[in-house]
């Protein structure tokens, strides 16, 4: 279990997400796991909430439609979803995605939803929701704070209430 939670304020978009990773419901078999990468040519970043096996499957999935699709996160994450959820091998995977470019921000799940978030912010995993819902507060009374800032704050706030997401947090922004 995780929490990943990304940002888009101020012309800036940042994603924020724990390393904890979770044997069963009571050991913590690492707690500094990167669940945040950069891919095609370093212009999309990816954070996945789920198995990492699975996420490492779908980043590879998602990094051959982006070189399908010339670059159109938007494009290639629809093509994803499709297949994901077409192809009965990889609808048993467990993970999501979040995926932003300089242009969007996505999430992508596994039955086929490809959503832009409607007050740009997007979270995922264990602590998810309580993320989420921090950093869209931020995002209306914070103007002084950078995205990378309300998304690392925001996961640390879920650390806080959230047994599967600890406070050793990694950010990346576009």
């Amino acid at each position: 279990m995780t929490t990943i939670c990304s940002v888009k304020f101020n012309g800036k978009t940042a994603i924020a997400g724990d390393g904890q990773v979770t044997l069963g419901e009571k050991v913590i078999a690492k707690a500094t796991a990167k669940k945040i990468r950069r891919i095609y040519h370093d212009r999309v970043v990816i954070g996945f909430a789920g198995g990492v096996a699975d996420a490492v499957s779908l980043q590879d999935m998602l990094e051959g439609k982006l070189e399908s699709y010339s670059g159109d996160l938007r494009r290639a994450a629809v093509e994803m979803a499709q297949a994901w959820r077409k192809d009965p091998t990889l609808q048993k995977l467990n993970a999501m995605l979040i995926a932003f470019d300089e242009k969007d921000l996505l999430l992508i799940s596994g039955n086929g939803e490809v959503l832009e978030p409607d007050e740009n912010v997007v979270a995922i995993g264990s602590g998810g929701n309580f993320a989420q819902a921090a950093a869209i507060a931020m995002t209306r009374h914070a103007s002084d704070m950078s995205a990378e800032d309300i998304a690392h704050e925001a996961v640390k706030i879920a650390s806080g209430i959230d047994v599967f997401t600890d406070d050793k947090i990694n950010t990346d922004v576009l």
